[in-house]
């Protein structure tokens, strides 16, 4: 699919993107609200959401915890937030919710596009990847990557697509560090921004996620001024 829906009640912003993201080969969906817009993001029909938010009623942050309290299949669409410059805490705490990737506004149509396709690339890429036959097993994880699917001691992980992704790399790495900046390129499919804290974030609430060792230790460990480590044990 290439279908990307935009959640933005700016009108105007919304007509210059679609006329970009349409000449760049994209189909576009609109919803002007909230609301509607999480019901859309839910059908099944759109392979990207690209979500304000900023917007009156319902606004992105809520949308956006609409969109992943609901089904799980239809709940691992790809968010991208559209955030305010100085949005800090909203930033954080749509990644924590589940977004995976911001852009700052104002932003070009070109960047946007950039970002999509970056997504994208990692969630629906249509090359075979010679590892994608793959089982990934790392003690009580299990990755197969051609499902996008993986589990931990049985039990499926609820995963968004970023996440997933950023444990897919640190899975075929595991037993040494990764640094944030090659998780950043393969994970998010773009190079590591000063002052970004999207990588901590989603590793945070992978940490979560994940269960815990024998020991009681987190398998995803944090090795200073190296990056981040998953333990083969």
């Amino acid at each position: 699919m290439n279908s990307v829906l935009l959640i933005d009640d700016d009108t105007e912003l919304v007509a210059m993107l679609t006329e970009y993201l349409e000449q760049e080969g994209f189909t576009v969906a609109c919803a002007h609200d909230g609301a509607s817009g999480a019901r859309e993001a839910l059908s099944g029909r759109h392979a990207i959401a690209v979500l304000d938010v900023m917007m009156p009623a319902l606004n992105g942050i809520d949308t956006l915890r609409r969109i992943r309290a609901g089904s799980n299949a239809a709940s691992k669409i790809p968010v991208l937030m559209l955030t305010g410059r100085g949005d800090d805490a909203d930033r954080i705490l749509g990644l924590e919710l589940g977004a995976d990737d911001y852009v700052t506004k104002p932003c070009t149509p070109r960047e946007l596009t950039a970002r999509v396709r970056a997504i994208l690339r990692r969630t629906h890429d249509a090359q075979p990847d010679a590892n994608a036959g793959v089982v990934l097993t790392v003690g009580k994880l299990t990755v197969l990557p051609e499902q996008r699917r993986a589990t931990w001691d049985g039990a499926k992980l609820e995963l968004t697509s970023t996440e997933f992704n950023l444990l897919e790399v640190l899975a075929r790495h595991a037993g040494r560090p990764v640094s944030k900046n090659e998780l950043s390129e393969q994970g998010l499919g773009r190079p590591l921004a000063r002052f970004d804290r999207n990588i901590d974030v989603h590793l945070s609430s992978l940490r979560h996620k994940l269960g815990t060792l024998d020991d009681g230790r987190s398998p995803l460990q944090t090795v200073y001024r190296l990056g981040y480590q998953l333990l083969r044990v």
